[in-house]
């Protein structure tokens, strides 16, 4: 995921230390219900579309920008899949350990071609929900959510 440049900035002074930070996720189905992924280029492995979003961004404009950033691919948000704090730090190639409470949104692709459009990806493409490459876990939970008409999934434990 590229760095904003308000991470950038917090960064000089926080050095590497952990960040808790929000993030937004997007699973994109185009109108032969195939899901939009991409192989990301800091872990070589394909994954739903994601990243930060900016100060003051809602999470579903973050979602739509940073699909259009990495694939090219317009889309609109069309429900809040789930909300989710990540259950382990991420720790990058350079250090910086951050670690996410995701908003995860469906989306509908409107236009555009799925193509690598920014340094991120290594690859995009479209695939159907019944052949998928391989997924980590996040990746497969929330197209498994979006797949559904549940309601929003959120974890229901509380501690205490």
């Amino acid at each position: 995921m590229g760095i904003p440049d308000f991470i950038r900035e917090i960064r000089t002074t926080a050095g590497h230390q952990l960040l808790f930070l929000p993030g937004v996720s997007a699973v994109v189905f185009d109108d032969d219900g195939r899901v939009l992924l991409g192989r990301r280029a800091d872990t070589g492995r394909w994954s739903i579309i994601g990243g930060i979003p900016e100060p003051g961004e809602q999470p579903a404009a973050a979602a739509v920008r940073e699909v259009y950033e990495e694939t090219a691919v317009r889309c609109v948000p069309e429900r809040v899949v789930l909300v989710q704090t990540l259950a382990r730090p991420v720790t990058y190639p350079n250090g910086d350990t951050c670690q996410f409470m995701d908003v995860c949104l469906r989306c509908r692709a409107v236009g555009g071609e799925a193509r690598v459009n920014d340094e991120e990806s290594l690859e995009v493409g479209w695939f159907p929900a019944d052949a998928l490459p391989e997924l980590q876990e996040f990746a497969l939970f929330r197209i498994k959510q979006a797949l559904t008409d549940d309601q929003t999934w959120f974890d229901s434990t509380v501690a205490g």
